[in-house]
């Protein structure tokens, strides 16, 4: 008989980077190995659309009581259906972990438990002061210690579960190098594009490297991308901004000929799974990136990208790599090469299926 999984997970399809690269993409291989699923998104596209856009808090309660709603429906009536529940992140994002706890003590089921950040780590957005107060951060730990076995993005956080759960294991977020980042950066001599993607919550990452392209633009013609859902308006020469769209996501990295991680040196950070790197060197485009958590794992200094540890150093690479194509195709190439090996969901997806073992 044909083993059964229902995801929980928080976020509408195709729509969040977490959960598209770390569920969604290994759904043709659970299909080959025969297992059937049903996924349960707990948020609709309409509060997903408001959720990190300043006010309609109203809206956004709503939002969130439908999804309550919907997720009370799910454990009560269709948990019982399944052999495996995989709940990635959470099953619901605020209030105390109800739905993990009837699905491990009531229905006895073997619960999965995926993560990639530090989300035990109180981490709100200004947009979302008020659902800090009901987030319960401190909930990961019980979910962790009711789960079968628990999935983290990096060693960082397999560690903390490890703390809880013998059954800890690493599952880096990755790309998939055969059906959707499988095109390769061509770098050519003339304007170069320094570039930089993620969501708006992350943006404040930028403010640590403004005057380092503000310097750099005064001395070298390059141009400063940002593709994300919400536009920083950087103070910069030369900037362009692209809203994130799925369906033009590869072609707009690949507008990118050097790509940027910078991340402040935090316990939130050290969580970090890197993905921006991941998607960097996928399509070999050379990444320089601040020495913090998985960072330094992913990007080998002067072999797929650089490792900057200050403004000066920043500067350095920056220069080094908008001067010279030759370096940008030989990074690139390299690092293409790393991701196809150890950080595509070719290269996991056993990892990923010995989880419903």
């Amino acid at each position: 008989m044909a083993k059964k999984v229902l995801f929980l997970v928080p976020y509408p399809l195709k729509h969040a980077p977490s959960q598209r690269f770390r569920v969604e993409l290994y759904l043709p291989y659970l299909e080959e190995a025969g297992i059937e699923y049903k996924l349960a998104p707990f948020m609709d596209e309409a509060t997903w659309e408001i959720l990190y856009k300043g006010g309609s808090s109203l809206q956004k309660a709503f939002g969130i009581i439908r999804g309550y709603l919907k997720r009370i429906k799910t454990v009560l009536f269709d948990v019982h259906k399944y052999d495996y529940i995989f709940v990635h992140r959470e099953a619901a994002p605020v209030g105390p972990p109800l739905f993990e706890w009837l699905i491990a003590k009531l229905w006895r089921k073997k619960m999965i438990y995926d993560f990639d950040d530090a989300i035990w780590i109180p981490n709100t957005s200004s947009e979302n002061k008020i659902a800090a107060w009901f987030k319960c951060f401190w909930k990961v730990t019980y979910i962790c210690k009711w789960a079968y076995k628990v999935a983290a993005g990096n060693d960082y956080l397999r560690r903390y579960a490890s703390q809880y759960n013998k059954n800890a294991h690493r599952v880096p977020t990755c790309v998939d190098v055969e059906r959707m980042h499988n095109k390769l950066k061509e770098h050519k001599e003339g304007k170069t594009v320094v570039g930089w993607t993620g969501s708006q919550s992350t943006l404040f990452y930028l403010d640590m490297l403004l005057p380092v392209l503000q310097q750099l633009q005064d001395e070298l013609y390059f141009t400063f991308l940002v593709i994300a859902n919400k536009n920083p308006h950087l103070t910069l020469q030369n900037f362009q901004f692209l809203t994130w769209n799925e369906s033009t996501e590869i072609e707009d990295l690949l507008k990118m000929d050097i790509g940027l991680m910078p991340l402040q040196a935090d316990a939130w950070s050290e969580g970090k799974c890197g993905f921006k790197l991941i998607q960097y060197l996928s399509l070999s485009i050379p990444a320089i990136a601040s020495p913090v958590g998985v960072n330094t794992e992913i990007i080998e200094s002067g072999i797929n990208g650089f490792i900057a540890h200050n403004e000066k150093e920043w500067k350095d690479c920056l220069r080094k790599l908008i001067s010279d194509a030759v370096l940008r195709q030989s990074l690139g190439k390299n690092g293409r090469n790393k991701i196809a090996a150890r950080y595509s969901i070719q290269s996991q997806k056993e990892n990923f299926l010995n989880l419903f073992n």
